[in-house]
């Protein structure tokens, strides 16, 4: 499933998940996402921040590891 739109949040921060996304992370009746703030941009995960984290240690794979390492070709990227 693949989709982009716009999320409306409220003057309390309150916002909502589409339909879509509710019924494919089975979260019709709610539940738990997980966020990460990356400055420019929020990453959702469905279930709560120990998910996440797992997702992403296993999307990390030892050659993208090395790469950012290295600083992605960037040598002052790799010395910050």
């Amino acid at each position: 499933m693949s989709s982009t739109g716009t999320l409306k949040v409220s003057s309390r921060g309150q916002m909502s998940l589409p339909a879509t996304a509710r019924h494919h992370w089975g979260l019709d009746e709610g539940g738990e996402v997980g966020y990460l703030h990356l400055g420019g941009a929020l990453l959702l995960i469905p279930g709560n921040v120990e998910r996440l984290r797992a997702e992403l240690l296993a999307a990390i794979t030892d050659d993208i590891w090395e790469q950012a390492a290295a600083g992605f070709g960037d040598p002052e990227l790799a010395s910050e």
